[in-house]
């Protein structure tokens, strides 16, 4: 048994899908003779068509953001005319019969084991630049995003180093029960993924690409974090216990999607959903969504070939308000940076602390074109829509005078297509209040903005110093540490005093214990993975709001996180004992 970080609840039993970085099984096949000159020609062409596709992103990219931010197709163009890269994969192809894909997994060791030996940080970022071009290439010669698993029994449980958005999109398609990865957090791709589909996860098990084999039974406890490979009978035995009693309660809750959101003394809550694509949109629907809290634009970005323009965000902005409930979308401007970077933004150099850098609207405004052409796409669909419908959230604001930069561009939007003859209406535009700077001084941003939005995720790990994505730091970064819990209380009222619409859309929302801590501050309005929904609304209709304010007191009084727990564990097994298997924090 292996103990991780538990990044989204449930059990869940299956057959081992082992994804490596690049390929999901590098093949080993060795080519006959007659099959040689196919080989090269199949590289050959993989190498046409990603040439081709460099150069047409260069382009696109100097066009769009700038010539130095389209430089690193340029770069990567080299790489692929390099002559030592391209003889060392024909060779292989001709005196080892590999296959391509095989010698493309073979080029990138050697490079990685040539790279990782020096201090060079210039050298390091160039190894990135080659698994690029790599990844590009394989992209045209093998199954690695559209994986083949029908030679696989039952449902199936992904082991990675980190899911990439590509290949969470192609996982949508197959039967995926479980995610296990040695990196990330409770805040990474996997764990965001795994519980927008409510699918059990854990994650930070170090080394576990090299224990677990494709088709091996894995079993993942994502309440406690812990993954055991090839059980024995009487383990499987329990753990199968477990998992029907999981899908028994997800079952049960699923019947509510229909029932208001109404606590036990009869207040009414907006459960809303985070969605990151089309399908979770969808999902929030089924799960009984009042209408979407948070719409991540930036999988948009991290999943799309190229660089959208303002007419395919439009179409996919447009899409997403259509598919959603009520046709309610919160929709946040990109938030690039931290762990989601994009090249043709300059995010290939590293940053010593990324999550504190050059990112989200930073970076926007450093983009201000690039930018411009997102506002306007997300203008043009709230003007389709109901007044109020569709609202814009711009994510880590820290100052006043950023909201008046922000609302400037957007005035500049509303000019921009009212002269190309786009009739336009004015939306509600709002915060992400995520930095400590802006948690201390809401009071004089409440004046600017519409409405604001929570995100605890990156709150919590600005306030407590402590890096979310740092296991040694791990134990600091917790929601439910006083200091936290006093800054939301601080928060929530304020805006409940300036009449301004205040959600949480942090991760916490959806989990018991911080759930019934926010309801008892004055929260009423909640975003969550949309699996969390039918739970949240099963336990809102079993407590009151007196009874979560007076918890709140007792919780205030409280010294350490250790007893904030303990404290609310006990509260949680009172109330809704059964869910107490859906409860990660």
């Amino acid at each position: 048994m292996r103990r991780g970080i538990a990044v989204s609840p449930g059990v869940a039993i299956g057959t081992a899908y082992v994804v490596h970085e690049i390929f999901v099984n590098p093949d080993t096949k060795r080519l006959e003779d007659s099959e040689v000159t196919a080989e090269l020609a199949n590289y050959e062409y993989a190498r046409d068509k990603a040439t081709a596709e460099l150069r047409a992103l260069e382009i696109k990219v100097e066009s769009q953001v700038g010539h130095d931010e389209a430089s690193i197709f340029t770069v990567h163009q080299a790489i692929l005319r390099d002559a030592a890269f391209t003889n060392k994969i024909r060779s292989w192809i001709v005196d080892e019969r590999m296959t391509s894909p095989a010698a493309l997994h073979r080029l990138l060791g050697e490079y990685t084991q040539l790279f990782t030996r020096t201090n060079d940080e210039y050298l390091k970022e160039r190894l990135n630049d080659v698994r690029d071009v790599i990844i590009r290439l394989g992209s045209f010669l093998s199954d690695a995003v559209n994986p083949k698993t029908e030679y696989l029994d039952g449902p199936l449980i992904v082991v990675t180093d980190e899911l990439l958005p590509s290949q969470a999109v192609a996982l949508g398609e197959i039967d995926v029960r479980g995610i296990v990865t040695q990196a990330g957090s409770q805040t990474s791709h996997a764990a965001i993924i795994a519980r927008s589909r409510g699918i059990p996860a854990v994650s930070g098990i170090k080394g576990v690409l090299r224990r677990v084999n494709t088709g091996d039974t894995i079993v993942v406890d994502g309440r406690d974090g812990h993954v055991e490979i090839n059980p024995n009978p009487e383990s499987l035995a329990a753990f199968r216990k477990l998992e029907r009693e999981f899908f028994d309660l997800k079952d049960h809750l699923a019947e509510n999607r229909d029932h208001p959101a109404v606590t036990a003394d009869g207040i009414s809550l907006k459960l809303q959903a985070n969605i990151n694509l089309l399908p979770d949109a969808k999902a929030a629907v089924a799960m009984g969504a009042s209408g979407i809290g948070l719409y991540r634009t930036e999988y948009l970005y991290l999943t799309h070939p190229d660089v959208p323009d303002e007419d395919e965000q439009y179409e996919t902005y447009r899409s997403i308000v259509e598919a959603s409930p009520n046709n309610n979308v919160t929709i946040r401007t990109l938030d690039i940076g931290g762990d989601k970077t994009i090249a043709y933004l300059g995010q290939n150099h590293q940053e010593a602390n990324p999550f504190m850098g050059w990112r989200s609207i930073r970076l926007s405004f450093e983009h201000p074109e690039f930018f411009n052409t997102q506002i306007r796409a997300i203008v043009r669909v709230a003007s389709e829509f109901p007044d109020g419908n569709v609202r814009m959230m711009f994510p880590m604001v820290t100052t006043v005078e950023e909201i008046r930069k922000l609302k400037s561009m957007v005035r500049r939007a509303y000019k921009s297509l009212n002269n190309r003859g786009i009739k336009t209406k004015e939306l509600p535009v709002g915060m992400m209040l995520e930095v400590p700077a802006a948690a201390v001084s809401i009071d004089s941003m409440l004046d600017l903005i519409d409405f604001v939005s929570i995100g605890s995720n990156d709150l919590v790990q600005y306030l407590m110093a402590a890096d979310r994505d740092n296991p040694k730091v791990a134990h600091l970064c917790q929601p439910l540490a006083p200091p936290v819990l006093l800054v939301l209380k601080n928060v929530i009222g304020a805006c409940i005093e300036a009449n301004k619409p205040v959600t949480v859309c942090g991760e916490m929302a959806g989990t018991p214990k911080a759930f019934i801590l926010l309801m008892g501050m004055g929260l009423r309005r909640f975003s969550m993975s949309p699996a969390f929904i039918p739970s949240i609304k099963q336990l809102a209709s079993q407590i009151s709001v007196h009874d979560a304010q007076q918890i709140v007191q007792s919780v205030m009084k409280l010294k350490t996180t250790s007893q904030v727990k303990k404290f609310m564990a006990r509260q949680i097994e009172q109330i809704a004992p059964n869910l107490v298997l859906l409860d990660t924090i």
